[in-house]
């Protein structure tokens, strides 16, 4: 039993999707005018480990994430550029430009692309129809080729945020330029102005407000109601709660079941922005260190919960990084052997193996605590090593278990993206076998100059070799400059 911490009811829940074995997830993604930065990172991630959890469960999930590709920022970005050309044309190709940039980041992070990801430019006729129901029931209204959601009409409008009426009027107000009948209004279309880009509509030429686009594009691919609808915290109000209005004033439905949304992400205790100097780009932070390191920065904290960054809060994650690869290197090659377990010794060992699985499984349950769920992966990082260094474990016994724990690691591991390397063409990890054992060969024969620049071109490709006791072992590097260190 999953239990879900929902923003629209303030409370966990047990999650029960509409179909038993489907869940249907809209997640809001990027605005693409410029380079994703870690906060991007942060909300695209824990969405991702959500998702995953869900299939590890065993439910078939249909994983809806939009594209917003005609906003006032693109369009702000298109006009920097001054150039003769048509600036539809140059939102296009901005929009497609950071869209890419988004996607490369994505996939290094080892986040999968979305079953479905609409762009709000492809729906424009499904917001002119949703725009048009709402204007017959009377939620809406056209002022001088704009049309608004007339927010006092919808009495439940709040709910998601828990903001009063009394609030909500004490924040509102009318910008130079609109045409509201209350200050509460928002826009669902915007009059064309000069030098953007506009499709024609019933109001006249224009372009869809940003808050109609989402509710177009969940809908029209999971259905009303659809089980969960998910973003940052930021995004309550008003741009979920705008949703929640216009999509349930339109249907007489409900519009989403279950609410989740991530924490902030702040850099040093103050809010990221470039401003400030402070707008860290994943491109900077994977320059630096292996994508695990930000994701375990990231699974360190409930997804709930606000959290900070900064470079030594990485640096401090290396070392535990680290630990879990060594075993991983240590423990490759061992295969499962199908001998009856007889050792009361190893009896217990495969007891606290169990406890530390249910203990993920619990924790990764309540919410998705990924916190408590990580600090098993180092427990049974541990329990490995213990028993490998334990020479009293018959071999055989020691095989069975070690093959269990490296493969409960990297099967939980495959929930939080971890260990994608692991997953690479087993030619890959054969050549660097061999490179290895070549090298051994010579050490053993004292040619430590040649074994030594063999180590040194190897570390220079992020490749680190370790020499144990027994065993020389190799794995990537977790810190990008680890050779130097």
């Amino acid at each position: 039993m999953i239990k879900v911490f929902n923003t629209l009811t303030g409370k966990k829940e047990e999650f029960k999707p509409l179909q038993s074995d489907t869940v249907g997830i809209y997640l809001c993604g990027p605005t693409v005018y410029d380079e994703p930065h870690i906060g991007h990172a942060r909300s695209a991630y824990v969405f991702e480990v959500i998702r995953r959890y869900f299939q590890f469960k065993g439910y078939k999930v249909r994983f809806v994430r939009n594209v917003t590709d005609v906003d006032d920022k693109i369009i702000s970005k298109a006009r920097e550029q001054k150039t003769p050309e048509d600036i539809s044309l140059v939102c296009k190709q901005i929009a497609e430009k950071y869209y890419n940039i988004y996607s490369l980041w994505m996939s290094k992070l080892g986040i999968s692309p979305p079953d479905i990801e609409p762009w709000a430019t492809e729906h424009i006729p499904e917001m002119q129809k949703l725009i048009s129901i709402l204007i017959d029931k009377e939620y809406a209204y056209v002022s001088n080729g704009d049309v608004y959601f007339r927010v006092k009409k919808f009495e439940e409008y709040g709910k998601l945020s828990k903001r009063s009426w009394d609030e909500l009027i004490a924040g509102a107000r009318i910008e130079p330029g609109e045409n509201k009948e209350d200050p509460l209004d928002f826009a669902l279309w915007k009059k064309a102005k000069p030098q953007e880009p506009s499709w024609d509509s019933p109001w006249g030429k224009g372009r869809p407000g940003w808050h109609i686009e989402c509710s177009v594009m969940s809908t029209s691919y999971l259905g009303v109601p659809f089980d969960i609808h998910c973003g940052g915290i930021d995004l309550i109000f008003p741009h979920h709660e705008n949703e929640i209005a216009q999509s349930e004033a339109a249907t007489e439905k409900q519009f989403a079941r279950y609410w989740l949304h991530n924490g902030l992400l702040t850099i040093n205790g103050h809010k990221m922005a470039k401003s400030l100097g402070n707008f860290i780009t994943i491109e900077q932070v994977l320059s630096r260190y292996h994508p695990d390191i930000l994701k375990l920065f990231f699974l360190s904290t409930n997804y709930r919960n606000p959290i900070d960054f900064s470079w030594e809060k990485l640096d401090e994650l290396v070392e535990a990084k680290e630990k879990l690869d060594s075993f991983l290197a240590r423990s490759v090659g061992i295969k499962r052997n199908e001998t009856q377990l007889k050792s009361s010794k190893v009896s217990n060992m495969f007891q606290k193996l169990n406890k530390l699985r249910e203990q993920y499984i619990q924790a990764m349950d309540d919410d998705f605590n990924t916190a408590v769920a990580l600090g098993t992966l180092y427990e049974l990082t541990n329990l490995g090593n213990k028993i490998l260094d334990d020479a009293t474990i018959w071999f055989v016994h020691k095989n069975i278990l070690i093959s269990e724990i490296r493969q409960t690691i990297l099967n939980f591991g495959k929930i939080f993206c971890l260990f994608e390397e692991v997953s690479e063409s087993k030619e890959y990890a054969q050549l660097l076998d061999k490179v290895v054992a070549i090298r051994e060969l010579l050490r053993r024969e004292k040619q430590y100059t040649i074994a030594d620049k063999i180590r040194e071109e190897l570390m220079s490709l992020g490749i680190i070799v370790e020499d144990g006791k027994d065993k020389t072992t190799w794995r990537k590097a977790s810190k990008l400059n680890e050779s130097q260190a």
